[in-house]
Formats: C-alpha cells, structure tokens, sequence
C-alpha cells in the first residue's frame, strides 16, 4: 500500500474516454504497467454503463460509438444497455490487453516535485510524469435544493439510481428535469404512475429535423468555448435540444410531456409554486444531470474563478501534464474517443520534449 511504483502516464477512470486513451497508449508503445497504469475505481468493466436502470435496453441507447480498434456487433437490441456494454468492455479490455486495476479510489492528485505527479489512491501511491483524468460525471449526481425538501414524506431518487418504471406503479410522480433523461424517464414510468407531473427551470427545445455534422460541429464548439474560458461544462444536450422523436410527439399529445415551470418549495405531500398552486406527489423523481467527478484534482488548483478547470484541447491550462477527457465537448461516445487520441499524442509530445527526444509530427 505504501510502495512508490513510478509510470510514465496514469490513466483515471475506465469507461469509455479512459479505455479509448489506454488503447492509444498501447497503440504508440507504452506497455501497460511498466510505462502506464488504468486506475478504475468500479466493481467491473462498463464504465457508468454498467449502473444504468434495466430497462435501458440497448436498443433504446442514444448514439453509442465503438470503441478504437474494434467494433461492437450483434448485440441484441432487447437486452440491457448494462449487460451488452459492460460484456463489450471486457471484451475490450482482454483484447487489448490494458490490464485496468480495480476496484481502485484514487483519493488525490498532488505535485510530488522532480516533474511528476503523485497520485494517492487505495492501490498505493503513483508518482507520474503526465495525468489522463477520464472519471466522467457519473459519481456526482446534482441533487438541486429546494425550501422545505427536507420535511417531503415521500421518497426522492435521482436518475443516478432510478429504479425501473415499475417502482411508481400506482403513485403520484413530480420528474424534475427537461434532458433527455427527464423526458425518458417521464414517457416510460407514466403508463404505471397513477399521476405525473413534468417541471423544469427553463422551457425545453424540440429540435425538429436531422442533426447534422455541422450542427454537431457548431454544439460542441458552444460547449468548447466555456471551457476554455474557465466555467463549469454544461452538456451537449444543453445546447442541442431534445430531437423531437415519434415517442416525444406522442408524450405531447397524450400531455404527458406538458411542462411546468419549476415549483418553488417542497411540502411534506408534495410540491407548491408562490401563485398557490399544488401537486400533490409521492415521489420526486430528480432528473436534474451530473457534476465532472474532479474532486481529486483539488490539490492541484486547477479550478478557475469560474467554477470550470480551463482546458485546450484535453489539457489543463494551468498544468500541462493534466489531460481531461470525456470532459465538457468531449463528454459523449464519440468525443470521448477523440479527446483519448489527442491526450496521448500532447503526451506523447510533452514526454519527448522534456527527455530531449526530437518531437514527431
């Protein structure tokens, strides 16, 4: 546990950013365990993948890219979203052979002088010359806070432990939230719910027609740019819309996707707005998103006064050494594949240069 053991790079978090950086490591020459070691601190492969609720078949999952270098194909679209993926991870992480350790809680990041990083975690400690922090948002449920949320009788879930739409069979339902979470949740638990009610802060966009590469282009640039700025990443989906679907026209015309805005206290039976208006709910159902899981990084003082760590590219602004992936515009399937690629060709570089190496295009 108090061994010093010392790699070039060291990989946090294994879902699908940290498996597509570890590939590109392997890929360019760093041997698994001798120049980079995969911390995941999850029971198994499958990244958040593997938390997700049982009716999220994999049929019903929302553009799910493949990993580098080898392809998922034949899954049974009717089989959990959690069983299938976390099947192709393993798959993945065999094939490859990364070698990923876990269970592992990587507890703190710390400058450990000489150039390197040292990395405090329940495997020991890792001093390290570059950093690729890949720990998604999965571990950091927002859980808004509202007057009165305390004294509420009935039962609160987020969407980080959300049930299956059975658990509301028979009860009152408030979904907080206008995602594409909210809007899930809210379509599929209503046939069983003896009543639900659909609130969010700001009115939700229904984007009609293809999304195309350009306005996928444009999305992720709007993501990008708070980024680079310091602020707290907001979503793709934030800036995207929600694709107005046969299932999303069909929830509007039932009315069940007939939005309220948000209330503005919560009662012990339910929840009230300042106009007087009540409902009255057993369960609040909190589809309110995730916070980047970074809290480790503290020690380093990345954070800007905006409340974001700045990043160009996948590399923190304020230490080169420090690569976000599958963080702000590259927090999807296909983003995060892009941004492992990148962090390892800026290490690659970074390494290079500080040993004195000529730098490879």
């Amino acid at each position: 546990m108090n061994e010093m053991r010392q790699v070039e790079v060291t990989v946090i978090g294994a879902g699908q950013a940290g498996l597509a950086a570890a590939y590109h490591l392997r890929r360019t020459g760093f041997e698994p365990e001798r120049d980079f070691v995969v911390l995941d601190h999850s029971p198994g492969p499958g990244g958040a993948w593997q938390f997700r609720w049982p009716s999220l078949t994999y049929g019903r999952v929302h553009g799910m890219h493949a990993l580098p270098g080898r392809e998922l194909t034949g899954a049974d679209p009717a089989r959990p979203s959690s069983e299938v993926i976390a099947e192709y991870f393993t798959d993945y992480e065999r094939a490859f052979d990364l070698r990923v350790r876990r269970p592992v809680d990587v507890t703190a990041v710390r400058e450990g002088g000489s150039g390197r990083l040292l990395v405090e975690s329940s495997d020991g400690m890792w001093a390290t010359k570059a950093l690729i922090n890949a720990t998604g948002t999965w571990d950091r449920p927002f859980w808004p806070r509202y007057p009165g949320q305390e004294t509420f009788r009935g039962r609160q879930f987020h969407t980080a432990r959300y049930p299956g739409p059975e658990a509301f069979t028979g009860l009152r339902v408030v979904v907080v939230g206008g995602g594409a979470s909210g809007t899930q949740h809210l379509l599929e638990l209503a046939p069983y719910a003896a009543a639900t009610t659909w609130v969010t802060r700001r009115p939700p966009v229904f984007r009609e027609g293809p999304f195309d590469e350009e306005a996928g282009r444009a999305a992720v640039a709007l993501v990008e740019e708070r980024v680079r700025q310091g602020l707290p990443p907001r979503s793709v989906v934030s800036v995207t819309g929600l694709p107005l679907n046969d299932a999303i026209r069909q929830g509007l015309a039932d009315g069940v996707l007939d939005r309220l805005p948000m209330f503005d206290r919560i009662t012990p039976d339910g929840v009230e707005w300042k106009d007087g208006r009540r409902v009255s709910a057993d369960v609040i159902l909190w589809a309110t998103g995730f916070r980047p899981a970074v809290d480790h990084l503290a020690p380093l003082r990345l954070r800007e006064p905006g409340g974001g760590i700045r990043v160009e590219g996948t590399r923190a602004v304020v230490d080169p050494r420090v690569h976000l992936v599958g963080y702000g515009p590259s927090a999807s399937t296909i983003g995060a594949n892009r941004a492992g690629r990148a962090a390892v060709r800026d290490i690659r570089r970074l390494l290079a240069e500080r040993a004195g190496e000529p730098v490879a295009a």
